[in-house]
């Protein structure tokens, strides 16, 4: 009975075994697929402009505090405002004058009166002087006339001096600007009593600007009178300047000096404003890349380098100044590597490029 068994079994597992389908091979020589489709640039050697960046604010080269000397007399007439561009001498407030003009009157008056006086005296003592040696006046009488002379004379120099005093209080009824400039400010107004010292207006004098630029401690002595600077308002307007002076200390608080640059006239800047510059030293060759071929990650540079089996290497490296869409590369490439010129973010290290373009 077994012997059947096992002749029976044994074609049917023959059978099963032919009708199975024999499963293919997979090929080991079909190529890896590339990862993405790149350019590739490599390192460019520039001659670039070495600078320094700051930032300060904008104030008046020289701002002139313009009042009056007189007291008790009244403001009749306000020409200047604020924004005026005046000229030295220019005419900007008149004081009333009517006190100052009868009282320079009256001095006249006494003037001419002591000339008078002193005409009688010099001829008094001219006939002394005449009669005096023949002995037909009195010695006494000869001193009194001499001393009558010269009293006569010391007193018209003394009413000289007050027609010349009342004469200046007159002209400084007329308020003047003592320099050219632009009106930064205005305090007079018609009516008003005009008291010595008073502030009557602010002049911006000759309406030159600078720009006190904030600079660390460390670059002050990189900075020169006549350097040229270039300082950016907030409006987007780029003004050249040059250095003018170099503070002679530093704040101990912040550790900055302040550096002195006079601005170019006929900008958009105004006193207090607050803007960013640079100076400029000439210039220094560094090696660059676009911009695009930079990475960023965790606080580092990075650049896709492309070996010769199509394959990128993540390089970290140094970089410097940036100029337009370039970023100088300080270390960690050479100049005859290929990079990879934009895309890196999608790529991993090792991956498999595929190169087009030049």
């Amino acid at each position: 009975m077994s012997t059947t068994l096992l002749l029976l079994v044994h074609p049917a597992l023959a059978s099963a075994q032919a009708s199975t389908p024999a499963t293919p091979s997979k090929s080991s020589s079909a190529p890896p697929r590339a990862a993405l489709t790149v350019q590739i640039t490599t390192p460019q050697r520039i001659d670039w402009p070495l600078k320094l960046s700051a930032a300060g604010s904008v104030g008046a080269w020289q701002e002139a505090v313009i009042g009056t000397e007189s007291s008790g007399l009244r403001l009749t007439e306000v020409r200047a405002q604020v924004g005026d561009r005046v000229k030295r001498g220019q005419l900007l407030a008149r004081l009333s004058t009517e006190t100052l003009n009868a009282e320079l009157a009256q001095s006249q008056a006494a003037l001419a009166e002591g000339e008078a006086l002193l005409a009688e005296a010099t001829a008094n003592a001219d006939r002394a002087r005449t009669l005096g040696p023949a002995g037909a006046i009195s010695q006494q009488q000869s001193i009194q006339v001499l001393t009558a002379e010269r009293t006569a004379k010391a007193r018209l120099e003394s009413l000289r001096a007050r027609v010349k005093s009342d004469e200046v209080r007159l002209a400084q009824a007329r308020i003047v600007a003592p320099d050219d400039g632009v009106i930064s400010a205005r305090w007079a107004t018609e009516g008003a009593m005009a008291q010595p010292g008073q502030e009557l207006f602010r002049l911006i004098r000759r309406g030159r600007l600078e720009w006190r630029a904030e600079v660390p401690a460390g670059d002050l002595s990189r900075l020169k009178p006549g350097l040229p600077a270039l300082v950016t308002t907030p409006a987007g307007q780029a003004v050249k300047g040059s250095v003018r002076m170099v503070g002679p200390v530093v704040d101990p608080a912040t550790r900055n000096g302040l550096v002195y640059v006079d601005l170019a006239p006929g900008s958009d800047a105004k006193p207090g404003m607050f803007v960013r510059g640079e100076f400029s030293f000439g210039s220094a060759p560094g090696l660059t890349l676009p911009q695009t071929a930079v990475l960023l990650r965790d606080g580092f540079s990075y650049v896709h380098r492309l070996g010769d089996d199509s394959r990128v290497t993540l390089t970290k490296v140094a970089t410097g100044r940036r100029v337009g869409d370039r970023v100088e590369i300080t270390s960690g490439l050479a100049a005859e590597v290929r990079v990879v010129a934009s895309g890196g973010a999608f790529l991993a290290d090792g991956d498999l490029v595929k190169v087009v373009g030049p």
